[in-house]
């Protein structure tokens, strides 16, 4: 039976959900994913807070960065960063829930550009993040080819 896009996008966002660590640890869910595409959030809590008593900006990279992730890695295909940017356009503030929605820009062969933005839930961007993608052998899952 062969996958839908979407089918091979959950399966491949499932296998890495499992392993991922330090998402989880941040406090981070996965909220949507789909072929190139995908959205994870996490409230800011005292411990995200940097001498500012505003969101680190470290974690707000790591929001970004994971969505990215999963959105590179929709294809079953094992991808990693090849390089990220990130623009910080206002603070996240503490008991905000920040949401970074990431869409596949362009894929060539086995590199890709990704954006991300990151959203509070009143809608105002907090920062935008791109990311270049880079894909290397293996996969997340077998898939069945018959």
């Amino acid at each position: 039976m062969t996958l839908s896009a979407e089918e091979i996008a959950r399966k491949s966002a499932e296998a890495m959900w499992a392993r991922d660590d330090a998402s989880k640890w941040l406090g981070m869910s996965l909220d949507a994913v789909g072929p190139g595409t995908a959205t994870t959030s996490f409230r800011v809590e005292q411990h995200h807070t940097n001498g500012h008593d505003i969101c680190h900006g470290g974690y707000i990279f790591t929001l970004a960065d994971s969505a990215f992730a999963f959105a590179c890695n929709s294809y079953n295909q094992l991808v990693v960063a090849q390089h990220n940017t990130i623009s910080f356009l206002r603070p996240g503030k503490l008991g905000a829930r920040l949401t970074a929605t990431a869409r596949e820009v362009t894929r060539s062969g086995r590199s890709g550009l990704y954006d991300v933005r990151v959203t509070d839930e009143a809608g105002k961007v907090i920062a935008e993040f791109r990311g270049a993608s880079r894909a290397i052998d293996g996969r997340h899952f077998e898939e069945d080819t018959q």
